[in-house]
Order: structure tokens, then C-alpha cells, then sequence
């Protein structure tokens, strides 16, 4: 009989230790479960694990970091319980400057904190496209405008005027020179703007005038009256030219009496004291004019432009006399010749 108490006592004990055993063990696996929030993206859900450090979890969670992927805590840390666990993952984008494109990636979705990330630094007037603090989607383009400013100094012509004073001393039609124009010198700065290495703009920032214009003066004639020893008479131009002399000779003429036009002049009239040969280019046929000697000669005077001749180009005139030994007299002399009105 004490027998059997004896091994009844020994089988509560061991019926016991098992009990608390079990209870044990149930309070270990119930302290070592955690409560984690896993959140990719911004998307989060929660999971209940047993893991031991952050790197057993993602395996478990079959989650693969990539080479740039952010995560908030490090794979070696001992998970706890209630712990807020955050990855994002790099998405790629494009970076151009210029002409140059790259392909990047970036846990990021502000352009200052890719370019942060990057390690690229702006200058005080670089800017980018989308702005600095705007947000940009995955595969978007960011461009980097690279701003240079460079102020250059160059030498610019300053143009003279022209002044023109209007005299009744001088004859209508001539032009007289008083003085000399000569152009200035001054030199600009100019500010010039490069984006990405092309000119955009340039704006003019400072002159100074290093040498000062001198104006062109002339003197135009206005005197339409001319007064000779024939009596006053008004004209409408003047023009200074080579003049000489023919008669009705076969020297001059290239005719004798007897052949067809000879005394004829090419408007068709007759060859007399008053009719000259001209160029038609220069003075139309059927003009009014007077010729004034400039040697102090008589004046050859009132006139017609009836007749041309082979060597009577540009500004020469060819007076016609009625005698060889007037023609010899006269030679060759300069003379006026006024354009009557």
C-alpha cells in the first residue's frame, strides 16, 4: 500500500515538470513573435514573425533589395516587436545636359534630391526642367541647364553726320566741301548668356565713346541766275566739262560738200554758230544752254544740244564755228555749261 502512494506521488511530479514545461516553452514562442509593418513604396501591410534580425525577415518575405533601394534600418539590426520597417525601391529616369542623356536610378521622386543623390551641384544661375522642388515620375526626363555668363568688349564704328548748308554764292547744282567727315570709335560691353554652351542672348551693359564723330559739311549751291554780258538768265544745273571745237571741214566732219547730210546735224538741222554736239546719255538732244569760258575768254554763250559726234562721250561738248581758224583758236578748254530752265 505505501507502495503504490509512493509511485502515484512520482507520477504527479513528473506530470507537473511537464506542465511547466509547456508552459515554458509557450511563453518563449509567444515573447519571440513580433509584430512588423513592412512598407515598400509606400504601400504598407503587417506581418507576424519569428525572425530574428531584419536580413532574416526580408528572406522569409522573399524580399531582394536592389543595388540602390533605401531601406530605413540595417539588415544586421534585432527586430522588435511593433517595428515600422520602410524601403523604397530606385526607379529609373533620364538626366540630359545638353546634348548628353543618362540613364539613372533613384529611390527619390524630387529633382533636388535625385541631383542630391547624384552628387551633381548646381551653379547660382543653373536651373533645371521640371523645377527643383517639383516631383517626377518614373522614366521622366530631367534636364540640367548649365548657365554661363561672360561680359566681352568690342570696338564699334560711331557714323558721322552730314550737314549740308544751301548758299546762293555757289551755282545750283555745286557742291562744295568745308570739311572732312570722320567717323567716331567707341567700345561696348556686351553681356553675353550660354545655356548648355549656346549663345541665347547678349544685351549691351556699358559704352564709352573713345573718339568723338566730326561731321561732313558741305555747301550746296542754290544760285539759278546767272548773269553774263548777254543779259541774265536762270538754269536749272550746271556742269563743268571738256570742251572743243568743230567747223563743217572734212576734218572734222568726215564729209565733204556734195555728200549725203553734210551740214546736217543729227537732230536733222543746219550746222551754225550755236549749235553744239553732246552726249545724249549726259544732255538730251534739244537743250538750252550756255557755255561760260573759265580762262577769261568770251564766253561762247547761248546754245543748242543738236549734233553728237563719235568722240563726244560722258562730259565733253564740241561747239560748233563757222571757220577752221576758229576752231584752231578754241582747241581744248574747260568751260561751264548751264542747263537753261
Amino acid at each position: 500500500m505505501e507502495e503504490f502512494s509512493n509511485t502515484k506521488a512520482n507520477h504527479i511530479k513528473v506530470l507537473t515538470v511537464l506542465a511547466l514545461a509547456t508552459t515554458l516553452s509557450l511563453g518563449v514562442y509567444m515573447q519571440s513573435t513580433k509584430d512588423i509593418t513592412i512598407s515598400i513604396d509606400d504601400e504598407s501591410y503587417e506581418i507576424r514573425t519569428h525572425a530574428n534580425t531584419l536580413e532574416e525577415l526580408l528572406s522569409s518575405e522573399g524580399i531582394i533589395l536592389g543595388e540602390k533601394s533605401y531601406i530605413n534600418t540595417p539588415l544586421d539590426a534585432k527586430l522588435e516587436d511593433n517595428m515600422k520597417i520602410i524601403i523604397k525601391t530606385a526607379k529609373p529616369y533620364i538626366l540630359s545636359i545638353g546634348d548628353k542623356k543618362l540613364d539613372i536610378e533613384s529611390v527619390n521622386t524630387r529633382v533636388v534630391d535625385i541631383l542630391k543623390e547624384l552628387d551633381i551641384e548646381l551653379g547660382e544661375k543653373d536651373y533645371t526642367y521640371p523645377a527643383l522642388n517639383d516631383q517626377v515620375a518614373p522614366g521622366m526626363e530631367i534636364q540640367i541647364i548649365k548657365v554661363r555668363e561672360v561680359v566681352e568688349e568690342a570696338e564699334e564704328t560711331i557714323p558721322h553726320d552730314e550737314i549740308v548748308k544751301k548758299t546762293d554764292k555757289l551755282d545750283l547744282g555745286v557742291v562744295n566741301v568745308i570739311q572732312k567727315g570722320e567717323d567716331g570709335l567707341k567700345k561696348v560691353k556686351i553681356k553675353k548668356v550660354y545655356e548648355n554652351g549656346q549663345l541665347i542672348s547678349e544685351d549691351i551693359i556699358g559704352e564709352e565713346v573713345v573718339k568723338e564723330p566730326v561731321p561732313k559739311i558741305t555747301e550746296k549751291g542754290t544760285r539759278n541766275v546767272k548773269t553774263s554780258s548777254r543779259g541774265n538768265f536762270r538754269y536749272k544745273k550746271v556742269l563743268t566739262m571738256t570742251a572743243t571745237a568743230y567747223d563743217l571741214s572734212y576734218e572734222s566732219t568726215g564729209k565733204r560738200p556734195g555728200d549725203k547730210y553734210y551740214g546736217i546735224t543729227a537732230s536733222g538741222t543746219k550746222a551754225r554758230r550755236g549749235v553744239v554736239a553732246v552726249d545724249p546719255r549726259v544732255i538730251p538732244l534739244g537743250t538750252r544752254l550756255y557755255v561760260e569760258s573759265l580762262d577769261g575768254t568770251k564766253d561762247y554763250g547761248f546754245c543748242v544740244a543738236e549734233d553728237t559726234g563719235g568722240a563726244i562721250k560722258g562730259n565733253k561738248i564740241d561747239l560748233f564755228f563757222p571757220t577752221a581758224a576758229e576752231v584752231r583758236n578754241f582747241g581744248r578748254r574747260k568751260v561751264k555749261v548751264y542747263i537753261l530752265e
